[in-house]
């Protein structure tokens, strides 16, 4: 069974940074994309970045580009994403989720971790 584990959420002020963690097991990932999305109140959930599960490429939102990063060591089975110059538009509870290579469609998911940007 497949678990995703988020954590590192929390109440930051604009301009500060969060780090959020994916904690992933239940399965070999190796030819799995792993990312994360985030869903504001009141709006749909949006993608926000992801990586290959053994490394590269990375894509991400236009909204994040530039502030966030994504990285999944490879001998490690957490993925993580630094997020910087924090707005109140990035409030929103964020999901790690995991595809296949082949498919597109994101079928595994975690519980989510909140984070509320203050100004």
């Amino acid at each position: 069974q497949v678990q995703l584990v988020e954590s590192g959420g929390g109440l930051v002020q604009v301009g500060g940074s969060l780090r959020l963690s994916c904690a992933a097991s239940g399965r070999t990932f190796s030819n799995y994309f792993i990312g994360w999305f985030r869903q504001a109140p009141g709006k749909e959930r949006e993608f926000v970045a992801e990586v290959g599960w053994m490394g590269g490429p990375t894509t991400y939102a236009d909204s994040v580009k530039g502030r966030f990063t994504i990285t999944k060591p490879n001998a490690w089975n957490t993925l993580y994403l630094q997020m910087n110059n924090l707005t109140p538009n990035d409030t929103a509870v964020y999901y790690c989720a995991t595809r296949n290579r082949y498919s597109t469609q994101y079928v595994d998911w975690g519980q989510g971790t909140q984070v509320t940007v203050s100004s």
